[in-house]
C-alpha cells in the first residue's frame, strides 16, 4: 500500500527506457570524441608531412618577426626536449592514454569531456604515429615540432591538441563535471 502511495502522482520510471534513451545520447558523444579525435589527429599529421616535404633541410619561415618562425626540428624526448633517452617509455605513455581513453567512452555521456578526450586522443595519436614511422627506427622515432615562438620550446599541432585538451579537462573537474554528465558540488 506503502508503494502504491508513493506512486500517485508521479510517473512509473522503467529502467530499461532510461538505459535505452541514453544509447543514443552517449553513442553521439562518442562519435564526437572520435571525430575531434580524426581531425586533431589529421591536421596534426599534414602538417607534419608539408613541414617534412617543404621545410625540413631549410632555412626556418619567420611568420611574426621574431616572435613567432616555423622551423622543423626532430625531437626525440618529450616537451622542451628532455628525455631524449626515454623514446620508448613515451611511446608506450601514449598508447597507454589511447587505451585509456578508448575504455572511457563506453561510459562517456558529456560533450564538453568529449572534446577534451577528443583533442587528447587525437593529439597522443599523432605523436604516436611519428613515435612509431619515423627515422631512427620503430618505437624510437624523432617527433617533428615546428612551431618555434620565441623564447620557448619547439612544439607542434598534436602538442598544443594535448595541451588544450588538458587545460580542458581541468577546468571541467574545477567545474565538477564528470564525463559521465553527472555535475557535482564539493
Amino acid at each position: 500500500m506503502a508503494e502504491a502511495e508513493r506512486s500517485i502522482g508521479r510517473p512509473e520510471v522503467d529502467d530499461e527506457a532510461v538505459a535505452a534513451a541514453e544509447q543514443p545520447r552517449g553513442k553521439r558523444r562518442i562519435a564526437a570524441l572520435f571525430a575531434v579525435a580524426v581531425v586533431a589527429y589529421l591536421l596534426d599529421l599534414g602538417s607534419k608531412m608539408l613541414v617534412v616535404a617543404k621545410l625540413e633541410h631549410h632555412e626556418p619561415i619567420e611568420v611574426i618577426g621574431d616572435l613567432l618562425r616555423f622551423e622543423a626540428i626532430r625531437n626525440p624526448g618529450a616537451a622542451f626536449g628532455i628525455g631524449e633517452a626515454f623514446t620508448v617509455i613515451f611511446t608506450c605513455i601514449a598508447a597507454a592514454v589511447i587505451v585509456v581513453i578508448a575504455r572511457l567512452a563506453r561510459k562517456l555521456y558529456s560533450l564538453p569531456w568529449a572534446f577534451a578526450l577528443g583533442l587528447l586522443l587525437g593529439g597522443a595519436l599523432g605523436n604516436l604515429t611519428d613515435r612509431i614511422f619515423r627515422s631512427p627506427g620503430v618505437f624510437q622515432g624523432a617527433v617533428v615540432d615546428f612551431i618555434a615562438p620565441a623564447h620557448f620550446a619547439v612544439f607542434n599541432l598534436a602538442d598544443s591538441a594535448i595541451v588544450c585538451g588538458g587545460i580542458l579537462i581541468v577546468l571541467l573537474s574545477f567545474r565538477g563535471l564528470d564525463p559521465d554528465g553527472t555535475v557535482h558540488k564539493d
